[in-house]
């Protein structure tokens, strides 16, 4: 291994145990020698590594006392940038949520650096990773397959320890406790979807969910609970799970399938207007008349309930105002000194918004 390689090794372990937090601001590193002896290199490779890091503002070294890890706090609170990590950018409701978020933070000065995950477990831990190395005051954050359990945990205990605030948004990881969020009342919108089917004389309803975010989740439990409020029995065989990679295929195929097999529906509640939508194409593409023969419900008051030539009946996402309460519960955080004792919390009460994609069966 060549003398670039080896300092460069030490140079990025050294970096990211302070990213992580494993050596504190203020703590002394490791000295030269033991560095040497750990990582069987020479004084030389050692040295040029630590002023590497002393050059990008993480270590301080104190003349005859040894090197320490920078306080980098003080460079981060005058930065005026906030990270903002969504799972998608340009499509469906995530501009005007960004919308939302900028509206407050750029009123108060402040710049946004923003990244989406696709929805990817691994995209968010080097974002993480990026903002614990920028001089970011605080982040938003739209967590990355929220229904399962994180590898990136270690990111947000690091986020702590350095004592940057972040708040969730759309949902929150159950693992990780007491955090600060923003969320939608999921688990009542779909009820006030489902219910309102039921109202119409609606009794084969399939619902179709998405089984790796929390809202998914959440909104299962209302079908769920609008169905046995209703006494009708729960039919597993009539709900499809679907995940991130296979949004865009698995519903409108089981759908397909429903149909092709004769499975008895009379109606479809799905996971949101994006999946609605396509269900749509898919029952046009069979014959299926909306509403006539298959009632459906979307959720999140999109473009999409209004573009679908049958307007859907949805539920409301406020999604300028989830973003802008985002942005001002994070400005609190950043206020408060005893941030992580304190967190913010905030559930929006969604309602129904009846478009022409249902038909009342009771009347047939």
């Amino acid at each position: 291994m060549n003398e670039q390689v080896k300092y460069l090794e030490l140079k990025n372990y050294l970096k990211q145990q302070i990213i992580m937090g494993k050596i504190k601001a203020g703590e002394r590193i490791p000295s030269e020698n033991k560095l040497s002896k750990d990582f069987s290199l020479s004084r030389h490779t050692v040295r040029k590594a630590i002023s590497l890091l002393v050059s990008e503002g993480y270590l301080y070294t104190e003349q005859g006392l040894g090197t320490y890890v920078k306080d980098r706090s003080i460079k981060r609170t005058e930065s005026r940038n906030i990270g903002v990590l969504t799972t998608y950018i340009s499509d469906y409701i995530f501009p005007r949520v960004i919308q939302g978020i900028d509206t407050v933070l750029s009123h108060r000065g402040y710049s946004i650096m923003l990244k989406n995950t696709d929805n990817n477990v691994a995209k968010e831990a080097k974002y993480l990773e990026e903002a614990l190395s920028k001089d970011l005051e605080g982040l938003i954050i739209e967590p990355t397959k929220s229904a399962l359990y994180s590898d990136n945990s270690a990111f947000y205990e690091a986020l702590d320890i350095h004592r940057i605030p972040y708040v969730f948004i759309h949902g929150c990881y159950q693992h990780i406790k007491n955090k600060s969020y923003v969320i939608l009342d999921d688990t009542l919108g779909m009820y006030l979807a489902v219910n309102y089917l039921i109202k119409l004389g609606h009794k084969n309803i399939a619902g179709i969910f998405k089984a790796d975010d929390m809202q998914g989740i959440n909104r299962h439990h209302g079908y769920v609970r609008a169905l046995s409020e209703a006494g009708i029995p729960y039919d597993s065989n009539k709900v499809i799970w679907f995940h991130t990679e296979d949004r865009k295929i698995k519903p409108n195929s089981e759908i397909r399938n429903f149909i092709n097999m004769g499975i008895p529906l009379d109606s479809i509640a799905c996971y949101n207007d994006e999946i609605a939508f396509g269900i749509y194409q898919t029952l046009a593409e069979l014959g299926v008349r909306v509403p006539e023969d298959i009632s459906i419900t979307g959720f999140d008051d999109s473009n999409l309930a209004t573009a679908c030539p049958v307007r859907l009946t949805t539920v409301t996402h406020p999604k300028e105002k989830l973003g802008e309460t985002a942005a001002e519960l994070l400005l609190e955080l950043l206020e408060d000194s005893d941030y992580l004792n304190n967190p913010r919390k905030k559930i929006f009460i969604p309602e129904l918004v009846i478009g022409d994609s249902c038909t009342d069966r009771n009347k047939k």
